[in-house]
């Protein structure tokens, strides 16, 4: 069986301990919630869109991470989907403000770099549910557009770590042709090892053999 150097499997890491994974997966959960606070709950496509787009964000990062193991092309254009759908719900959010005339927080915003550094650093849904209940619209949109910027920015570059990894290791045709070639690298050694083992097997015979013909 081939080493694990040259298996034709990548080995991924678990998505569930990727903060895109994290953080695509608390937008799911607020826009929903977002959704149902501050949009009508009927006759709205919005709220089908917003909530497609972050769902659409999630899973494509869950089955690009899923196909990863055997194809990185597969990987790269799921992660690469997932982030636009991001990018889709974050001009959503954006859409919101505007029509309702609030202001999108920029880094004059008094609050701008304290609520960066929050979102930057914290990744799990509990830290958010209180949150989802407490802002306004206006903050709760601020706070959803600085997530989805955020999981921008991880997605561009885990998108650059997997180019990285593509260089290095290859895709699945280039690593079944590295485990072929090791199993046939191997055979050949053991091969050339019973030939060598014979040969002074041989010779050991007829040696003998020219000792008891003497005697």
């Amino acid at each position: 069986m081939p080493n694990q150097q040259n298996s034709i499997f990548r080995r991924v890491p678990d998505y569930k301990n990727l903060h895109l994974y994290q953080k695509s997966e608390v937008l799911v959960v607020l826009t929903a919630r977002f959704c149902q606070r501050f949009l009508p709950p009927y006759g709205d496509r919005t709220v089908d869109q917003m909530n497609q787009a972050a769902r659409s964000g999630k899973q494509n990062i869950v089955e690009g991470s899923e196909a990863a193991m055997t194809s990185s092309e597969t990987e790269v254009k799921l992660v690469n989907v997932g982030r636009a759908s991001l990018q889709e719900l974050r001009e959503d959010y954006e859409d919101y403000l505007k029509k309702h005339s609030l202001p999108i927080w920029d880094r004059k915003h008094p609050r701008f770099e304290k609520m960066l550094a929050f979102y930057r650093t914290h990744n799990s849904l509990d830290d958010y549910r209180q949150l989802a209940e407490t802002l306004s619209a206006e903050e709760f949109c601020n706070m959803a557009i600085t997530l989805c910027h955020i999981a921008d920015k991880m997605a561009a570059a885990y998108l650059q770590h997997l180019e990285r990894c593509f260089v290095t290791e290859g895709g699945v045709k280039e690593r079944m042709h590295a485990a072929r070639t090791s199993y046939r690298q191997e055979q050949d050694r053991r091969l050339q090892a019973l030939e060598e083992e014979n040969r002074l097997l041989k010779a050991e015979i007829a040696a003998l053999c020219k000792t008891l013909a003497g005697n």
